[in-house]
């Protein structure tokens, strides 16, 4: 749902689809220089006079005539009337008015032009209603097999790319509509679900997922229209580079459910919502020997069995099948893919536990432990949009995904597949980066996503603290190709995911360093880690971290690697960075690490970066965290490389 990546090649073959065309289209529409969107449709009135009355009525087709970037999916008249049929209307006048706006949004996405050459699959950003639209593919077995486009499942789009001005327009055989119920209303709907439903209500954690927009929230148009300039880098010359910041309008609370279908229950011998209770029991009476038998009763407990069972389900904010972890370009030119799968790391609802999602073998996985096929803990998969029927699955606030196989928080995940060094992306570190559609924005625009103080799930910040989501770019010298702007005299502290186990655990923060990036006080629970963290360069601070290339002779590099750690820094990664890994860049990347100390299960943990320089115009690019087990950092054969 939002523009991101490379063209995966099921896209690149719609460039090749003409005999889906409906008969009533004329054979091949123009690429303009000279007629907008609205043009486009007003030429055509013999195929959308309908739509482009209701435009009218909404008062958006004046819009579509102006300058400016847009995305229009337009619907034939064939399509509006049986929208009129199945709604019972006889005419577009008798619509309301309210409905009239609501429509005219959905087949809107403003500020982009996105052509199915740019949309990856599944993949677009949000229309002018602040609701994702969904692509999915499938087979037209009538006509060779040709590939098929949909739109939010329903809506075929049967002539594609139509350059005008302003954009490009999209026609659609069936209006787009979108649900107006809440995710677990959505849930409670599909009968494939009924199971995973009747728990979701029995632990309360149904009214834990209701929540849409936060009526506290207000950001004045200058910010969100216009923008905000804000400092981020120097250029060669020595003179500030300024990048817009644009606040979101409004602030959402959304959620994504990973569900069992009932047909994956009934494969492992649950058939009802008792014997779920039961799964569950045994898998958490394991999982936590402490608390067994303690809270069965009390399903809204959140350390009943099934409440643990269903919250770890549950993720407080909105991301479809791509959005977990960096696919497309990012993936392609930038993670080395035999060295390490693109992973991400997630909290999920049910209290300190946290998720591992990677992409392997060509699928998103959920609690995989393996590189590629070869996983010893194959973990829970993913299913593809197209997978997954005709049931609609974005709600108001959030999506649901269908899962392969069981999904728990057990001992094995825990102790096991968990059991790993764990790098978490800056921009994950907040449910907020990701319902503002602000993780990852279009790769073509730098900019960044602003966020107001006091607005940020699991962030504090001071009033002199600015703090921004930088857009994606595959050529950065940045984990993801994305980073997060701290600047200003800063005091921001973020909430570490939990660990999950108790011991002894490293910190670290991966970043990339600049001669205008100051140098800040690093804390843990508002205990101080050691000296400040100076984040110039060696040319400005000093040669202070014994980074050195590595060299021919293996004994040599691994003695590098221990005298850098003993200065309290490593190297970056090699599994990033393409054909230049990060492992290989001198004097710019490294991972310093912040502190050494027992972790527990049960506790929060927070890191706190105070700017100990008395420069506003310095800042802070904020790209990672790495939460380091002994049992990895200091195992026999020594921790990788990856």
């Amino acid at each position: 749902m939002k523009l991101k990546y490379q063209l995966i090649c099921a896209i690149c073959a719609i460039c090749a689809i003409t005999a889906c065309k409906d008969e009533s289209i004329p054979d091949n529409f123009y690429s303009s220089t000279k007629v907008t969107a609205a043009g486009f449709i007003q030429e055509n009135s013999e195929v959308f006079s309908e739509f482009q009355e209701i435009l009218n009525r909404a008062n958006y087709f004046s819009m579509l005539a102006t300058y400016g970037e847009y995305t229009v999916f337009v619907p034939t008249n064939d399509a509006v009337s049986t929208y009129l049929s199945e709604n019972g209307y006889k005419t577009v006048n008798d619509i309301p008015l309210a409905i009239c706006d609501t429509l005219a949004r959905t087949h809107i996405v403003k500020t982009q032009a996105l052509f199915t050459t740019d949309i990856a699959s599944e993949s677009m950003p949000m229309n002018m209603n602040d609701r994702y639209i969904e692509l999915s593919t499938d087979s037209d077995v009538t006509n060779n097999n040709a590939l098929v486009v949909y739109v939010n499942k329903r809506s075929r789009i049967i002539q594609k790319d139509d350059s005008v001005t302003n954009g490009v327009v999209h026609v659609i055989d069936r209006m787009l509509t979108a649900s107006n119920q809440f995710l677990p209303d959505l849930i409670g709907e599909d009968p494939s679900l009924t199971i995973f439903y009747d728990a979701l209500k029995l632990t309360g954690m149904a009214d834990s997922i209701s929540r849409y927009i936060d009526e506290t929230y207000s950001c004045g148009d200058d910010s969100v229209t216009n923008g905000v300039k804000v400092k981020y880098s120097t250029s060669s010359t020595g003179q500030a580079n300024l990048l817009t910041a644009y606040f979101p309008e409004k602030r959402y609370f959304k959620y994504t459910a990973f569900v069992e279908p009932d047909s994956v229950y009934r494969a492992h011998g649950i058939d009802n919502l008792e014997k779920l209770i039961a799964y569950a029991k045994q898998v958490y009476d394991e999982s936590y020997p402490e608390d067994a038998g303690l809270y069965d009763d009390d399903f809204k407990h959140r350390k009943n069995p099934l409440n643990r069972f269903v919250s770890y389900h549950l993720i407080n904010r909105i991301g479809l099948y791509e959005d977990w972890v960096t696919l497309g370009i990012i993936m392609e030119n930038c993670h080395i893919p035999n060295v390490a799968d693109p992973e991400d790391y997630y909290e999920a609802m049910a209290p300190h536990t946290i998720m591992r999602f990677c992409y392997a073998a060509d699928n998103l996985y959920i609690n995989r432990k393996g590189l590629m096929r070869n996983a010893p803990v194959r973990g829970v998969r993913v299913l593809k949009r197209e997978e997954s029927g005709s049931a609609e699955q974005s709600a108001m606030n959030g999506v649901y995904h269908y899962i392969d196989d069981i999904l728990v928080y057990s001992s094995d995940v825990r102790n096991n597949v968990l059991n790993r060094r764990m790098r978490i992306d800056g921009t994950t570190l907040s449910p907020d980066f990701m319902n503002a559609n602000a993780r990852v924005h279009w790769m073509e625009q730098n900019h960044l996503t602003g966020f107001k103080n006091g607005y940020v799930t699991d962030w504090r910040m001071s009033d002199e603290t600015f703090v921004g989501v930088h857009s994606e770019q595959s050529s950065w010298w940045s984990y993801e190709g994305n980073a997060i702007c701290v600047s200003g005299i800063y005091d921001v502290s973020m909430k570490l995911p939990p660990v999950p186990f108790s011991g002894t655990w490293e910190i670290r923060m991966g970043y990339s360093m600049g001669d205008d990036r100051g140098a800040a006080q690093v804390y843990l629970n508002n205990e101080p880690c050691g000296v400040p963290v100076d984040f110039r360069t060696q040319n400005t601070g000093g040669d202070y971290t014994g980074w050195e290339p590595d060299t021919e002779d293996e004994d040599e590099n691994i003695a590098l690697d221990k005298a850098m750690r003993n200065r309290g820094y490593m190297k970056a990664m090699d599994s990033y960075g393409g054909n230049d890994p990060f492992r290989g860049r001198a004097n710019t990347l490294v991972r310093r690490i912040l502190t050494r100390q027992y972790l527990s299960t049960e506790e929060e943990y927070w890191l706190r970066f105070r700017q100990v320089l008395d420069d506003e115009n310095l800042y802070m690019s904020f790209d990672y965290i790495e939460l380091c087990p002994k049992s990895v950092y200091d195992s026999p054969n020594g921790e990788d490389r990856h």
